[in-house]
């Protein structure tokens, strides 16, 4: 006992003897610690030394505690690399809105903030651009997070780089930018490349170009088209609208990137003055869908890289002819998933007055597999009063025009025409003649050349097919449309890109320019209202068009003499004689004046008339939309892939979390 009593007061000795513990409660004890506040310093981050101003603050306000914290981030790194990742793209905007982030502007040893309305202007003007590489925006350039408003007392980032702008603008006032076609890039693009693409091309022609989206593919990518007119956005009264279609089939892509490339070219040359083009976009409204396949895009390039890589290092890729990537993901050929009219229409031969147009689509249609991507279209075609429209495959080098399906009992390959078969072939010599080559003989390649003619073809009597997009356009809408195989070479090597555009370019624009062929007017009645819906019909050619919204109509014909009737429920016919001479390049105008007419309450149906075969209007009865609509917000939001993008690796530093607020879906 004595013994612990002896050990706890040698304890008692020991503690007594120690130093006093800090307490700020008994003066004199103690000096207690003091932190030191945040200084202004100088500003050491090397990708930072251009900003408009020479001090900063640590902690940042991303909580770096020092310049070597945040040298070592991801985030840094990415301002390091964004001018090589975004190929020159916003270069140095987004470097410069980050380092306001990183290296926060310093006065008087307070951190001032950068504008939110700078950030929202760089995010607007160059979100595309990170879109194109597949990465999401930057979260440290959140404008609502880390970026205020003027009244919170802000200031410009970029008020450097506007100042060395003026200047360069000022110098250059007067020798405008050259356009070169090598300022184009000749080369394969991703969706989100091509996407990023025609964004940027609608941000630098903001008032003659808009992009729009008709839907999404199975997979959840969206089908953007861009449009060029005068006023984008609105149809122009007596102004024909017109289409391209690329990449139905995934694997044959050069309709694709010519359309791409197009796109640019109308946007540059329509600034650059260039009269050709400025005649074009203001007198006709142009609608683009590059890719109406992107998922099967994604897999013929996914099937090139897996199986058609040469072992041989010098000969590089070799592309060839399969059909992966032809169809959609839900391996549809989406040339073969429309309504087949063409045997409706072939049904109505033995009427005494059949027609071939505005042909309903049958409720059985909606009972099979409809792709969304088809569904899409359809809907868009009938929602614009279409003129022309060039669908652009690959395959072969030649022009097919419609019927695609025969007239054989056994669907053999057969010649079988349309009613308006002179215009057809007027539509496909048009693109033929002014290919480069297609209508050479010596250029002839594929299975179409047996029966082929100076670089045309009958779809039917080259081969038959049932459900084909161009005999849809025909026999449900106003819309001409022919299908342009492009080459032989379904996805050729990027060096063969050059060629190809410079072998299509023209055709591509003569072939718009053919929307001004035939007649153009407006139906009205008696008190000057326009007549919606009215029948233009020519004599012998049974197959009419009807006019739009405000009354306006435009009739693709040949050179000659038309006898031309303009009809509607309720209004007598009115009959004109139009004379069409061979040199007119432009449409005639054809007005319609329709009165009034008694109708009999017992009227009965003209002899040989059709009897309706279901509602034109009726569309989607089942309401695909809905499901195809809940199908690509699914696929959207799927986990993400277990495939990385390309940079992905380059940001994964051997201390810390992986950066994974680069990827878009995440």
């Amino acid at each position: 006992m004595s013994i612990m009593l002896l050990i706890l007061l040698q304890l008692l000795v020991l503690v007594s003897c120690a130093p006093p513990r800090c307490d700020p409660g008994f003066r004199g004890q103690c000096k207690p610690t003091v932190e030191e506040k945040p200084k202004c310093t100088d500003v050491m981050l090397s990708y930072c030394d251009d900003m408009p101003y020479t001090q900063n603050m640590f902690p940042n306000i991303l909580n770096h505690k020092t310049r070597e914290d945040a040298e070592g981030s991801a985030e840094y790194l990415l301002l390091s690399v964004v001018e090589a990742l975004l190929g020159g793209e916003c270069n140095p905007d987004v470097r410069m809105l980050g380092c306001s982030v990183m290296a926060p502007r310093c006065e008087k040893e307070k951190v001032l903030k950068p504008c939110r309305a700078t950030c929202e202007a760089v995010r607007k003007r160059c979100s595309h651009a990170f879109d194109g590489i597949e990465m999401a925006w930057p979260y440290f350039l959140d404008c609502d997070r880390f970026f205020v408003s003027d009244e919170e007392g802000c200031y410009d980032p970029l008020e450097g780089l506007r100042a060395e702008q003026n200047e360069e603008e000022v110098d250059g006032m007067e020798t405008p930018p050259e356009y070169r076609d090598d300022m184009i890039k000749f080369n394969h693009h991703t969706n989100a490349q091509m996407i990023s693409i025609l964004k940027k091309t609608e941000e630098k022609c903001e008032d003659i170009a808009r992009t729009y989206s008709i839907g999404r593919s199975i997979e959840g990518t969206e089908l953007l088209v861009i449009e060029f007119s005068k006023n984008p956005g609105e149809h122009e009264l007596l102004e024909p609208e017109m289409k391209y279609v690329g990449n139905m089939h995934g694997n044959e892509v050069l309709g694709r990137e010519l359309l791409i490339l197009l796109a640019q070219h109308m946007c540059s040359e329509y600034l650059l003055g260039n009269e050709r083009i400025q005649t074009i976009i203001n007198t006709t409204r142009i609608h683009i869908l590059p890719c109406m396949n992107p998922d099967g895009h994604d897999l013929a390039v996914s099937g090139l890289q897996d199986n058609n890589y040469s072992e041989d290092e010098e000969e590089g890729p070799r592309y060839d002819s399969s059909n992966v990537g032809r169809n959609n993901a839900q391996n549809i050929d989406l040339n073969r998933n429309f309504p087949d009219l063409t045997s409706i229409a072939y049904s109505r031969r033995r009427q005494r007055s059949y027609s071939t147009d505005h042909i309903p689509i049958p409720d059985s249609y909606w009972f099979g597999k409809v792709a969304p991507e088809t569904y899409a279209v359809m809907k868009w075609i009938r929602s614009i009063p279409f003129v022309l429209s060039a669908n652009f495959n690959g395959g072969d080098l030649v022009v097919s025009y419609p019927y695609d399906l025969s007239k054989h009992p056994l669907q053999r390959n057969m010649l079988s025409q349309t009613p308006d078969a002179k215009v057809f072939k007027l539509l496909a010599r048009t693109y033929a003649n002014a290919h480069e080559s297609m209508s050479t003989s010596s250029a002839r390649c594929g299975s179409s050349h047996g029966v082929s003619e100076k670089g045309t073809v009958n779809g039917a009597q080259w081969s038959s097919i049932a459900g084909s997009m161009q005999d849809f356009n025909y026999l449900h809408t106003n819309c001409f449309e022919v299908t342009v195989e492009l080459g032989c070479e379904k996805f050729p090597a990027e060096d063969e890109l050059f060629n190809g555009w410079h072998e299509n370019f023209e055709a591509l624009l003569t072939f718009m320019e053919t929307a001004h062929r035939g007649i153009k007017g407006i139906v009205k009645d008696e008190d000057g209202n326009a007549v919606k819906g009215a029948q233009i019909s020519v004599r012998g050619i049974r197959h009419d068009v009807t006019t739009a919204e405000n009354g306006d109509y435009w009739r693709l014909l040949t050179p000659g003499v038309h006898i031309v009737t303009a009809s509607a429920p309720g209004y007598a016919k009115a009959i004109k004689k139009v004379h069409l001479p061979g040199h007119m390049h432009t449409a005639g105008r054809v007005d319609f004046l329709l009165k009034k007419a008694e109708i009999e309450p017992d009227n009965q149906e003209e002899e040989g008339s059709i009897p309706p075969m279901g509602n034109y209007d009726r569309f989607d009865p089942y309401n695909q939309y809905e499901r195809y609509t809940l199908i690509a917000d699914v696929s959207q939001n799927r986990p993400e892939s277990a495939k990385k993008p390309w940079w992905w690796s380059y940001f994964i530093l051997p201390e810390g979390p992986d950066p994974t607020w680069l990827l878009k879906h995440h």
